[in-house]
């Protein structure tokens, strides 16, 4: 009988261990980028040319996630601009929404995030999904790419502009 419950407590000691050392493991990466390669598949995306044709044409909430002295100088009609770092606070606050002058969205609203390369906006769809929003794209090469494709369609904030010359991690 003592054998018995020693084996027992053995198995059960080492199956709970099992199971913390598992349950608590957390992928790492060395960069950035080597976790943009692994995330960018599992996400939607939108083309410039799609986010052109969807602007005029479809009720769809633009999301610049960066900073407002990148944002400031050239932006796309109609982002509203919501930085990165606090996206979380300000999705839910009905203020801010009155101040743009727009209705907080709904959890189905569809939302495409924006930021410079389209690192950022990949990185804050996770979050969004976590506050429950599930129709969240990012539109792929950032505002570079819109740049690009549509140099003269953008808007610009030049009494707000600040060239605090430096850069926020190149995405």
């Amino acid at each position: 009988m003592m054998k018995y419950n020693f084996l027992f407590k053995l198995t059960l000691f080492v199956g709970l261990f099992l199971m913390y050392s598992c349950g608590n493991t957390v992928k790492t990466y060395n960069s950035i980028d080597e976790w943009v390669a692994e995330v960018e598949p599992t996400v939607e995306s939108i083309s410039v040319e799609d986010l052109h044709a969807l602007i005029d044409t479809a009720d769809v909430l633009l999301i610049d996630v960066r900073e407002g002295y990148e944002f400031n100088p050239g932006y796309i009609p109609v982002a509203v601009n919501i930085p990165r770092g606090v996206i979380d606070f300000k999705m839910g606050n009905e203020m801010f929404w009155e101040n743009q002058m727009l209705y907080p969205p709904e959890k189905d609203t569809p939302i495409i995030l924006v930021c410079k390369k389209g690192k950022r906006s990949l990185m804050t769809i996770g979050l969004l999904k976590q506050l429950g929003y599930t129709n969240v794209k990012y539109l792929k090469g950032g505002f570079k790419a819109w740049e690009i494709a549509y140099p003269l369609e953008q808007e610009k904030n030049l009494d707000q502009v600040h060239d605090s010359g430096e850069e926020v991690g190149g995405c």
